[in-house]
């Protein structure tokens, strides 16, 4: 039997291990999470990291859910992946084991990150020379993935004790502040999610003149979208995750000065956006990973109690992932009574990842649609990378009147200009430009250096004189598009 020290000593170890099981785990450069509750451990993938110096850590994986559409019933077809995170400072290797069988092929998604995985019996070994989110992608299993997350080790940590500050240790928590689902957060707050934190309703700046959302922690609402920003100024959201959101994962309305820095989503409900805004001003959008069950990032106008014009919109520097819709969308929702316009959209950098969407009226990679007497202009699209994505359009740019979500017609689209587009596929439909009418047209589109699986686009390519350079995407563009022009680098 057990003398009465050694129990002693047993009990507090367990203690000690118990308490420290949410906290990371340190190696100077490399700092590991496990969430003791709240997340389902995924088995698919062991994952080890290292370091030239310094031991073997072993990063927990979890459990997440992504959909495509059942398209007999209109209901979703779920998929089970996985999703593993933590922060490095420096180079790490990584061997990730894959537990369900032989691997015949393993790539790391995005392709531009040029990481090039060795295959050994069942691992697959790559480094990560600074932290990025990609996708570990085996036997071309679009859904038995690992989503990997690493960010740079935090050096801002808020103090748990700063009156400031909303703090969310580890474990589940929806705030002891929730009404209904929502825990609004006052003006001048900063929400932090530690490591290992699980918060399970919606956070809310309604009103609000500043305010962050930030940390390494988890949103898995229960039964809502995850962030909600309406009538604010000066809001950040920085980091975290949100998981499982039944419906948006971040809808910001009637807003100034929002920023979307680093933040994942991963949904498989019906209407599952990632971040959607409506009438909006100075948008940055930046450093996402968005893998979602509708549009990936929606930008629109009028709709609900929201009203305005939107205009000074950036995305940029991000790897979208649309299971359904589009990974980008632009347009639909408007006001026809006191119609809209939105002027100045910024799109550069990005890595479409997928776009998988039957729908003929809901297809586009980036889809430029004015419904609702919408006038969208001055949109500039710079080094977009699209991956052979799985059914859609590369574009469709569409003055568009949608009897389902419309009450009018857009009014038109001006001045686009695409500059270092590359397409790299064989599963795309023809990309549609369709104006209205000769009033509500689509005017002024330039694309430079536009290249589909390795041809360049350009109006003085060879090629037959009755045929169209648009042909060559292929693109279909009808008579009420003026002014769509195909040129080389400039």
């Amino acid at each position: 039997m057990l003398n009465i020290m050694t129990l002693r000593v047993l009990l507090a170890t367990l203690f000690i291990l118990q308490c420290a099981s949410a906290l990371p785990a340190m190696n100077n450069s490399i700092k590991t999470y496990s969430f003791a509750e709240g997340l389902d451990r995924a088995h698919s993938y062991g994952i080890q990291v290292k370091q030239s110096t310094g031991g073997v850590y072993t990063v927990d994986s979890y459990s997440a859910i992504v959909s495509e559409v059942n398209t007999t019933s209109g209901k979703g077809i779920e998929h089970n992946t996985s999703f593993a995170l933590f922060d490095f400072e420096g180079s790490v290797d990584l061997v990730v084991t894959y537990n369900n069988g032989p691997i015949k092929s393993a790539v790391i998604r995005p392709y531009s990150y040029g990481i090039k995985p060795t295959v050994k019996g069942n691992t697959v070994s790559f480094t990560l020379n600074r932290p990025r989110n990609i996708v570990v992608q085996v036997n071309d299993d679009i859904f038995d993935t690992l989503q990997l997350f690493t960010n740079a080790i935090e050096t801002d940590t808020p103090s748990q004790g700063d009156l400031n500050v909303v703090y969310f240790g580890p474990g589940i928590d929806n705030g002891l502040s929730s009404k209904n689902g929502t825990l609004v957060i006052p003006s001048g707050k900063t929400v932090y999610l530690a490591p290992g934190a699980v918060v399970t309703s919606r956070l809310a700046f309604q009103n609000a003149t500043s305010g962050s959302i930030q940390g390494r922690g988890v949103i898995n609402p229960r039964s809502s979208g995850g962030i909600l920003i309406e009538w604010s100024s000066n809001i950040l959201v920085k980091d975290i995750l949100i998981l499982g959101a039944k419906g948006f994962s971040v809808t910001t309305g009637t807003s100034k000065n929002i920023t979307m820095s680093g933040i994942r989503s991963m949904s498989s409900t019906g209407n599952g956006d990632g971040i959607d805004f409506f009438c909006s001003e100075d948008v940055l959008i930046d450093g996402v990973f968005l893998r979602n069950s509708d549009d990936n990032i929606a930008l629109y106008q009028h709709r609900w109690n929201y009203y305005g014009n939107s205009k000074n919109i950036t995305v940029q520097n991000s790897s979208l992932w649309a299971d359904w819709a589009h990974p980008i969308n632009i347009g639909t929702h408007g006001n026809t009574d006191k119609p809209e316009t939105m002027d100045g959209v910024t799109i550069r950098n990005i890595d479409i990842l997928d776009h998988r969407e039957p729908q003929m009226w809901y297809q586009g990679c980036i889809a430029i649609n004015p419904g609702d007497s919408n006038l969208i202009q001055n949109v500039h699209i710079e080094d977009v990378r699209v991956e052979d994505f799985r059914l859609g359009q590369l574009l469709n740019f569409r003055v568009m009147y949608n009897s389902k979500y419309n009450t009018s017609p857009g009014r038109g689209i001006r001045n686009v200009y695409v500059k270092d587009l590359v397409y790299n596929g064989s599963h795309a439909n023809p990309s549609l430009f369709l104006g209205y009418d000769k009033d509500r047209n689509i005017s002024n589109v330039t694309f430079v250096n536009l290249q589909v699986n390795g041809k360049l686009i350009d109006d003085n390519m060879a090629k037959p004189s009755w045929y169209y350079t648009a042909d060559f995407v292929p693109m279909f563009a009808n008579e009420y598009v003026e002014g769509l022009n195909f040129t080389g680098k400039q």
